[in-house]
């Protein structure tokens, strides 16, 4: 892999962004025109049109994945940097221990409950929901889409 710099840091996905989205937008121009080109056509020509305007906006909803899969990175960078305020030690063994869902319940919790909640994750494998039920005082994270 590449040494990442300012060249080259941009990320695209060429299937999706060079090859699939543009021709989605060219077939999508081609039905149009042709539903009112060709009259003897014209539902074919409706139809073909909505299954493409449906395709492309199945592949323009991919980048909702791709912002949830960077929320995720963020909660766990979250996890690292509050477990080191509180612990003052890294947290790659224990991290590596939880499920995603331990550490993104864990995140509703203050410090304190905190602690103990993560012993619990620890120690007796408790699930994300367990984890988020046994929360007495509630952390809001009001900034999650």
């Amino acid at each position: 892999m590449k040494t990442q710099n300012y060249q080259n840091h941009r990320k695209f996905y060429p299937p999706n962004h060079f090859i699939l989205l543009p021709l989605l937008i060219i077939l999508e121009a081609y039905g149009i025109y042709k539903i009112w080109d060709d009259e003897a056509n014209q539902l074919v020509w409706i139809l073909f049109s909505t299954v493409i305007f449906l395709i492309f906006y199945l592949a323009f909803m991919t980048r909702q994945h791709y912002a949830i899969g960077l929320q995720n990175r963020i909660v766990r960078l979250e996890f690292r940097q509050r477990y080191f305020e509180i612990f003052n030690t890294r947290s790659d063994d224990v991290s590596e221990k939880l499920s995603f869902g331990q550490i993104a319940a864990l995140r509703f919790a203050y410090d304190e409950e905190f602690k103990e909640l993560l012993y619990q994750a620890l120690n007796e494998n408790i699930s994300g929901d367990e984890i988020k039920k046994s929360i007495k005082n509630w952390r809001p994270d009001n900034e999650r889409i």
